[in-house]
């Protein structure tokens, strides 16, 4: 089990590094691992947000068919 500790602290080093090497230039100042780790945390986070909007509206869209079928109070429409 520590082999696969040691390797998972060794990807979380060069997420760390990585996130401080793209965020760095952009925010003018030096990030702690802190900083880096809560930038990774946030941007994570965010992007969950946005998958599950994208479930939701796929859901929310076949659900959708079943009300197009419903009739229109029997109003009939023509458009040219």
């Amino acid at each position: 089990m520590k082999r696969l500790d040691a390797a998972n602290d060794n990807d979380a080093g060069k997420q760390i590094a990585r996130t401080r090497q793209v965020w760095q230039p952009r925010l003018g100042r030096d990030l702690t691992d802190e900083d880096a780790r809560q930038i990774m945390h946030n941007v994570t986070g965010f992007f969950g947000v946005l998958a599950e909007w994208s479930r939701a509206e796929r859901l929310a869209a076949a659900n959708d068919a079943a009300a197009l079928a419903k009739p229109n109070d029997g109003e009939v429409r023509h458009d040219r």
